[in-house]
């Protein structure tokens, strides 16, 4: 008698499927090769939850916001180390020179933005302590408050800071590139159409997102 846990089988390299793995793979034959071609996420791809700090997680969403990853982490690191070698509590934010600030390359907007996300944090209109007892869209809803936070920076948090596991981004232009090569659409998928696309993977939608992201690696420019 086999002692592998039920819904969870081992691939020839080691690595084992989740019972996540095997929902996707069951219930979509386009999720299953893309789970099969490179086998199941790992850790060092996985980066949900890997943000501790919920006000830093929002800072840096902002500064990425419409930037290449490279671009959004050279950015960050330059404002980190513009503030003293560590992103700074809201006080000493709100305390800094806008133009320094700007110094990092960050547009007027998106200074503007990270002051109003230090204000509601330190006035107390933003608890993010909070934040994880609440429903997805509840979330949502608290943090699209913030100016310059709309849906994609807020489900971004709800998949990378609280690692929701229900989540998939409708609005994201890189989920919608990746469902167009992978199912062969001949258009990139709008909202609607992303939904119906992704209703299978529930209750699993944003491990389905991570390899939707993760096939982009190999897709032509």
């Amino acid at each position: 008698m086999s002692s592998r846990p039920a819904g969870a089988h081992a691939r020839a390299d080691g690595r084992r499927l989740s019972e996540a793995d095997e929902h996707l793979r069951s219930v979509d034959h386009v999720m299953r090769g893309l789970i099969d071609e490179r086998g199941p996420i790992d850790p060092e791809t996985d980066r949900r939850g890997s943000r501790p700090d919920g006000y830093e997680a929002l800072a840096r969403a902002i500064v990425g916001q419409q930037l290449s990853t490279k671009a959004a982490r050279s950015i960050w690191e330059r404002l980190v180390d513009i503030l003293g070698g560590t992103f700074p509590e809201p006080s000493k934010l709100l305390a800094a020179d806008a133009e320094t600030i700007r110094g990092a390359g960050l547009s007027r907007s998106k200074v503007n933005f990270l002051r109003d996300l230090a204000e509601r944090v330190g006035d107390g209109r933003l608890d993010l302590g909070t934040l994880a007892e609440l429903s997805d869209e509840d979330v949502i809803a608290e943090l699209t408050q913030i100016k310059g936070v709309g849906p994609w920076t807020a489900e971004m948090f709800l998949i990378f800071h609280l690692a929701r596991p229900d989540v998939v981004s409708t609005g994201d232009l890189g989920i919608r590139r990746a469902v167009q090569i992978a199912y062969g659409l001949d258009e990139l998928p709008g909202p609607t159409d992303l939904e119906r696309i992704a209703e299978p993977w529930r209750p699993h939608r944003t491990l389905a997102s991570l390899y939707l992201w993760r096939s982009l690696d190999n897709a032509p420019g």
